[in-house]
């Protein structure tokens, strides 16, 4: 895919951006996951705004289509990781005290 960054390379650059006491201060599990679904969102009226540029003749149809690939990847990994969130807490929940 062209413009993809492998995923290493994207934790190294992030990395590489944020001083320790801010990282620890600005990345909790919540605010990352917050960051991710503001992603997906995007991702999806990104692909929006690409079908509506090809159904008003403006727009090609492999714009939309990788538009919509990128919306649906970034769904399915929300999903995945949805149900590992809810599967760690049920065996948490399952754990004698």
């Amino acid at each position: 895919m062209p413009g993809a960054v492998a995923p290493v390379a994207a934790a190294a650059a992030y990395r590489a951006t944020q001083s320790p006491a801010t990282a620890a201060a600005e990345d909790g599990f919540g605010a990352t996951m917050a960051r991710a679904v503001e992603g997906a969102v995007e991702l999806g009226r990104s692909a929006d705004a690409a079908s509506t540029q090809a159904l008003l003749g403006q727009g090609s149809v492999s714009d939309v289509v990788l538009a919509v690939s990128r919306a649906e990847l970034a769904l399915q990994t929300a999903v995945a990781v949805r149900d590992r969130v809810v599967a760690a807490y049920q065996d948490v929940m399952r754990m004698p005290i």
